[in-house]
């Protein structure tokens, strides 16, 4: 009998704040460790949290972004646990009272589009990290005390593919409001995923929970392990546990790491050291107004500038992306010839790096400059690759570049209509099977007259002037 599998997720986004949560430590990557440190973030008796104002803001903006409710009250509650890496021994979060609740993203998965609620998205701190290596563990306090938002769904995915789409809408939307850089290579955003099995119509079954996972590949293979794994439990008669358990990425499998806690084992309680937080209707109005362009709204005006939904949703997949775009137009307003140029050359680039290093290697201004000469017939195709290769690699002016390397297209008619007669002449047997319908055989006399004037040729007149001659 099938099984419903179903997936929440917990994603942890460090906000780019200049400062830690609740003391005036930096929060940046990569310092020497345990040089952004103090008493406050490491938990030394007498200090005391004072509460970062802009990371307040930056979670009150997401929770805006994707409609959560925002409260004017709520409260930070201590997490009591014991970890190396948490120096404290406790966390600062959010339980009963948290920042923002309900909201939710629209997703699409082969068609069908679904829309996944959310629980919350409370603000707390980060722990510490661990570094393995051959002499032991040793402990970074560096990322202690970073501010965090939390955002948990309600368990509305019912496969791998709908929890990735969700995490890539989700991470886009961080990135479109600025909040966070969501570097997964560095951490900054993790996801912990929660997953059960059950037949239909039968009550949702033991969920495991994964718990630490940074890429939305491991996330797609951690899915369909654990549910498989949990299938094969319960069709030979034995019990899911819920515990939380470890991904192996490098065997793909998941592992035991220890049974699965309950709220009350955290022994959360209000801090004693942070007074409640109380945000007015008016000051989480004035954070709305900073609110940037989202990419719903860019996919309206994309559509209405001539581009299909397909494409409007490919260039606002990322906030990057359709900057980038809009860029470009303003150099050269040609939306449709610009679009087809960046979903097929640009992307092309971009798809050889991982997720975090795809950054545009190349100036709007000069590829709008390549884009015109290109469509206004002072370069083909060969040649407005060549100039793109170029001006990504190294940079450069697309016209100079144009003229040094003689990649102008070849548009006198006279002397094209001299060299295809030429060939014409020579392939007696290429064109009776033009000429019988064969339109393919079109490529050959294109490819061959692309070879005789070193690829200057203009495609469409090689074209226009084969069949002027057969005739």
């Amino acid at each position: 009998m099938e099984y419903t599998i179903v997936v929440g997720l917990e994603v942890h986004s460090e906000l780019n704040t200049k400062t830690k949560c609740f003391c005036g430590c930096k929060n940046e990557f990569g310092d020497k460790p345990n040089t952004n440190c103090c008493p406050v973030c490491t938990a030394m008796p007498g200090a005391l949290p004072v509460l970062n104002r802009d990371a307040v803001e930056k979670a009150i903006l997401m929770g805006l972004a994707v409609g959560c409710k925002i409260n004017n009250y709520s409260v930070f509650e201590r997490k009591n646990y014991f970890y190396p890496d948490l120096s404290k021994a406790y966390q600062i979060s959010q339980l009963e009272y948290p920042l923002c609740v309900g909201g939710g993203l629209e997703i699409e998965v082969d068609g069908k589009k679904k829309f996944i609620h959310l629980n919350r998205i409370h603000l707390e701190e980060d722990a510490g990290k661990l570094i393995h290596d051959n002499s032991g563990t040793l402990v970074d306090y560096n990322r202690g005390g970073v501010p965090l938002i939390e955002i948990v769904s309600e368990p509305d995915m019912n496969s791998a593919e709908e929890a990735v789409a969700y995490l890539e809408k989700l991470r886009s939307t961080l990135l479109y409001v600025g909040v966070s850089d969501c570097k997964m290579q560095e951490g900054s955003i993790r996801f912990d995923v929660n997953i059960s099995v059950n037949k239909p119509g039968e009550p949702l079954g033991t969920r495991t929970e994964l718990k630490n996972l940074n890429s939305f590949r491991a996330v797609q293979r951690a899915i369909n392990y654990e549910s498989n794994r949990q299938i094969e439990v319960l069709e030979s008669g034995g019990k899911v546990i819920q515990e939380t358990r470890r991904w192996d990425d490098e065997k793909g499998k998941t592992y035991t790491m220890r049974t699965k806690e309950d709220s009350q084992d955290y022994r959360y309680f209000p801090d004693p050291d942070l007074i409640p937080l109380n945000v007015s209707d008016e000051y989480i109005e004035s954070i709305r107004t900073r609110l940037p362009k989202l990419a719903p709204e860019r996919v309206a005006e994309y559509i209405k500038l001539g581009l299909t939904e397909q494409d409007a949703n490919l260039l606002t997949a990322e906030k990057k992306y359709s900057d980038f775009f809009e860029k470009v137009l303003s150099y050269f307003n040609e939306p449709k010839f610009v679009c087809n140029w960046i979903t097929a050359e640009v992307f092309k680039k971009l798809n050889a790096f991982e997720i975090d290093d795809r950054e545009i290697l190349v100036d709007a201004k000069s590829l709008a400059e390549m884009l015109e000469m290109y469509k206004n017939g002072e370069i083909n195709q060969a040649g407005a690759r060549k100039i793109f290769d170029i001006i990504w690699e190294k940079g450069g002016e697309p016209k100079k570049l144009v003229e040094e390397l003689g990649l102008a297209q070849m548009n006198d008619e006279g002397a094209l209509k001299e060299i295809i007669a030429k060939i014409v002449a020579d392939n007696p047997k290429a064109v009776a099977e033009l000429k019988a319908g064969n339109q393919k055989t079109m490529a050959f006399f294109v490819g061959q007259a692309m070879k005789a004037t070193q690829g200057k040729a203009n495609p469409k007149m090689v074209s226009s002037i084969v069949m002027e001659l057969i005739k």
